[in-house]
Parts: C-alpha cells; sequence; structure tokens
C-alpha cells in the first residue's frame, strides 16, 4: 500500500508540477489581464452596478434562484478552508508577499469570473423539472460544439468538487475541532454527514436556503473581528502593508535571493488565490446559470460572481491576512490552520483560537454543500438521473466521512491537480468564446447608456442560431 501510494503521490506531484509551476501560474493572470483590457476594466467601473444587480427585486421566475440566493451558494462554496487555511499555508511558504499576489489574482480574476458567469447566463438551458441549469459545460457544448469536451469537464468537476474537495474541507474541520475541543474524529464525522446530508438531499434550492440563511451571517462575524484587529493595531498597519509590497517583489530576506523570494510568493499566492476564489475554475458558473439574473441579461449575473470573487479575496481572505501578520507570529513552524488559530489566540486569548475552529466548521460546512451544487449541475450535464444524483449524494457524504478520519496529504495533491485540470479546459473554452462575452458587455453598456433597464433579445444575436434558448431572452419581461 505505501508503494502505490508513494507512487499516486509522485505521478500527481508530477502533474501539480507543470501545471502549477508552469502553466496556470503564467495563464492565469494573463486571462484576467487579457478581460480587464479588453472589457474595458469592466470589474471596476461596474462596481457600484455589482451590488444593484447582487440585491436587486423583482425575482419571480420560478424556474431560477435569485441573485443574491446565487451569490451566497457560490460563496458556500468559496468561503471555506482557502480563506482560513489556504491563505495562512500561502504566508507561511511564501511570506507575506502571497497576500500581494492574491490580491492581484482577486482583481484580474473578477473578469474572468465576470466573462466565464456571463457565458454560462446565456447558454443556459431548462432541465427536465424546468429549472435552470449550466455552466462550462453547456457552454463548451453549445458554444463551441463539443459535447465530448463538455463531458469532460463535468466529469473532472464531480470529481473535485463532489468528491476531492469534500474531504478536504471535512478533514479540515476534523482536524480544528480535534484541537479546538478535543472532539473525536469519528463524533465530526456523524455530525457532518447528517447535517450535510440533510441539506444536500433537497437538492438545488435547499443548498441556495442554507447558504442565504447562513453565508452572510459568518462573514459580517469574520470580517467585524478583523476589522477589530486593524482597528486596535492601526499604528502598525503601515509597516505591516509596506512588508507584503516589499516580500511580494522579493525585496525582503528569502531564500533564493530577490528572484527566488519572488517566484516563492508569487507561485503561492496565484495557487491559494485560486483555491479560494475559484475564479476561472468553473465552478462558480455552474450556480451562476440557475440564477434569474435581474434585470434579465447574462452581464448582470456575470457581475454578480465578480463581486463573489471580490468579497472572498479582498475581503475575507484579507481579514485572516491581517490577523495573522498583525500578531506578530514568525510561520516558522507553523502551517495553515495552527498559524490561523495561534494569530487568534494573540489577539482574542485562548478563545480565539475556538473561534476559528467553529469558523472553519461553517465555511467548510458551506462548502461542502455549495461544493455539491455544482456537481448536481455536472451530474445533469451528463443526462443522469434520479438514481445518479442518489449516487451522487451517497459518494459526496462518504467522502465526508473518509476525510474526516484520514490523512490526507496525498488527498491535498490531488485537489490541486483536478483543481488545474479544471482551469485549462475552462480558460480554452472561454477565450474561445471571448467575442460573445464582449458583445454581451457592450450591449449592457449600451442600454445603460441609453437610461434603460438592459434586457437581452435573441433577436440581436442571430449569430448564435438556435444554441440558445431563445425562449428565455427575449426583450419581453
Amino acid at each position: 500500500m505505501d508503494v502505490i501510494e508513494t507512487a499516486l503521490a509522485a505521478v500527481v506531484g508530477a502533474i501539480n508540477g507543470v501545471i502549477w509551476n508552469w502553466v496556470l501560474v503564467a495563464v492565469l493572470p494573463l486571462v484576467g489581464l487579457y478581460f480587464t483590457v479588453r472589457l474595458g476594466a469592466v470589474q471596476l467601473r461596474r462596481f457600484v452596478q455589482m451590488w444593484r444587480v447582487v440585491f436587486a427585486g423583482g425575482h419571480h421566475d420560478k424556474a431560477g434562484i435569485s441573485p443574491f440566493a446565487a451569490l451566497c451558494t457560490s460563496l458556500a462554496s468559496r468561503i471555506g478552508t482557502g480563506n482560513l487555511v489556504g491563505i495562512a499555508l500561502a504566508i507561511g511558504i511564501g511570506g507575506a508577499g502571497a497576500a500581494f499576489w492574491m490580491w492581484m489574482m482577486a482583481l484580474l480574476g473578477m473578469a474572468t469570473a465576470y466573462a466565464e458567469s456571463a457565458l454560462a447566463q446565456l447558454y443556459k438551458v431548462r432541465d427536465g423539472e424546468g429549472h435552470y441549469r449550466g455552466g462550462p459545460a453547456f457552454y463548451i457544448w453549445r458554444g463551441l460544439g463539443s459535447r465530448t469536451w463538455g463531458m469532460v469537464f463535468s466529469i473532472c468537476l464531480v470529481v473535485a468538487f463532489g468528491l476531492v474537495f469534500n474531504a478536504v474541507q471535512a478533514n479540515s474541520i476534523a482536524g480544528a475541532m480535534a484541537a479546538a475541543f478535543a472532539v473525536p474524529t469519528w463524533a465530526t464525522a456523524v455530525v457532518l454527514v447528517l447535517v450535510a446530508g440533510f441539506i444536500i438531499f433537497g437538492g438545488l434550492r435547499s443548498v441556495a436556503r442554507f447558504a442565504v440563511m447562513v453565508v452572510p451571517f459568518m462573514a459580517l462575524a469574520y470580517l467585524g473581528l478583523a476589522a477589530w484587529v486593524v482597528l486596535t493595531n492601526l499604528a502598525e498597519v503601515p509597516a505591516m502593508l509596506s512588508l507584503i509590497v516589499r516580500s511580494a517583489f522579493g525585496l525582503e530576506q528569502a531564500a533564493g535571493g530577490v528572484a527566488g523570494g519572488l517566484a516563492v510568493a508569487l507561485l503561492n499566492g496565484v495557487k491559494r488565490g485560486l483555491f479560494s476564489n475559484e475564479a476561472g475554475m468553473g465552478s462558480a458558473p455552474n450556480i451562476a446559470a440557475a440564477a434569474t439574473p435581474v434585470p434579465h441579461h447574462p452581464a448582470s449575473q456575470g457581475l454578480v460572481q465578480a463581486f463573489g470573487v471580490f468579497v472572498d479575496t479582498l475581503l475575507v481572505c484579507t481579514a485572516t491576512a491581517l490577523m495573522i501578520l498583525l500578531s506578530g507570529i514568525a510561520p516558522d513552524g507553523q502551517e495553515g490552520i495552527a498559524l490561523t488559530q495561534a494569530a487568534m489566540a494573540v489577539h482574542f486569548g485562548d478563545w480565539g483560537g475556538q473561534f476559528i475552529a467553529i469558523a472553519l466548521l461553517f465555511f467548510a460546512l458551506t462548502s461542502i454543500v455549495g461544493n455539491y451544487a455544482y456537481a448536481e449541475s455536472s451530474i445533469t450535464f451528463l443526462r443522469g438521473g434520479r438514481r445518479a444524483f442518489l449516487l451522487m449524494r451517497l459518494a459526496c457524504l462518504a467522502m465526508v466521512a473518509w476525510g474526516s478520519l484520514t490523512a490526507l496529504a496525498l488527498v491535498w495533491d490531488t485537489a490541486d491537480a483536478a483543481m488545474g485540470l479544471m482551469a485549462l479546459i475552462n480558460l480554452g473554452a472561454v477565450l474561445l468564446l471571448s467575442g460573445v462575452v464582449v458583445k454581451l458587455t457592450r450591449d449592457y453598456d449600451r442600454q445603460l447608456r441609453d437610461g434603460r433597464e438592459p434586457r437581452l433579445d435573441a433577436d440581436d444575436y442571430p449569430e448564435l442560431g438556435e444554441r440558445i434558448d431563445r425562449g428565455i431572452w427575449t426583450r419581453e419581461p
């Protein structure tokens, strides 16, 4: 067994080395920069509009969920171990500068998230029960005419989000609860399976209702603590920000000198940034497609999901980074959740570490059910019926139980590899469909300039033919 595990670790490590050290570390920022330039920095100039479309009323379409529910469900998946463990890992390995590169990835990633989610909206379909379904698999199929690559993407997503990532989330919960409250891992496994099972067996709408109730509360509570830490250490903030920038460019002491410090900070910032905010990975578009955008235009939901990247990385991940760096704790010898808990203990005493364990419980639990929602869309694309949904739900819960009880060094690496492969497939599709994204954006901008509420009219896109559901996209409400 040890020989097999060693061989698997070597294979997965080699895949990760190529994908992360060479391909995605260059491709992700470049794709984000490409859409930032080509769309006229839509993530900045339409930032105010993002707030409007997230909280817009008037959702009466029973086929879809509300924009706010779609945002909360995507944040349920985004806000998880990446925000508490991932940023701590990035800082522990890459130094304070990793936080800077996570910020840059988020700013550029907002444009990528906008593009992929707008496409998911445009190419969405109705399932057998009349509900909206869509995502990268659907725009790869309907937009690029390749059902085969859509199936490959769907399989990758089911493996990554429905299975591997949920084991990772459960493992983090079990470890934190054992360290903070001496809760046996088997007890954590039982509770997680029961609670997650109750939610996911209710389907997508059950997940959305849970996300709307839990996500805003947990995010605001966590940001409130971070704000308190910043205010009580306000005099140290300028020096800390200077440290982040200097470290980002290798100007602080680092193994390998300036070039080595820059490379380590950049690599870990990009890698953990994607793991946290998922921009370009092709996960969030699956829930973006399930929404009824208000106003009724694909670009509206693109803006909603771009805002999700802002909340995840520029707010929640930054909160973790600030609390760690302002604690004065050197990351040497500590990593992951242990570093975050140690930092919180400095700021808030013994209960700080316990609070992180509780926060991780909620963050990771919402990620588990949010991840399932993504996998459900892929099962729909693969034309799975009720039996397939049942098997998916049981497999998801089995991975939660297994992840709670198992050491997951190999599983963490497998999650990175699966995430990288998904991102490569999705980014290729989004780039090939970039002309459609540009036209959608210009149409949305033009209607706003004319003082109208943007609505997409399928008649304005004759070149798309029957590749979009023309019954969904009509000028009339």
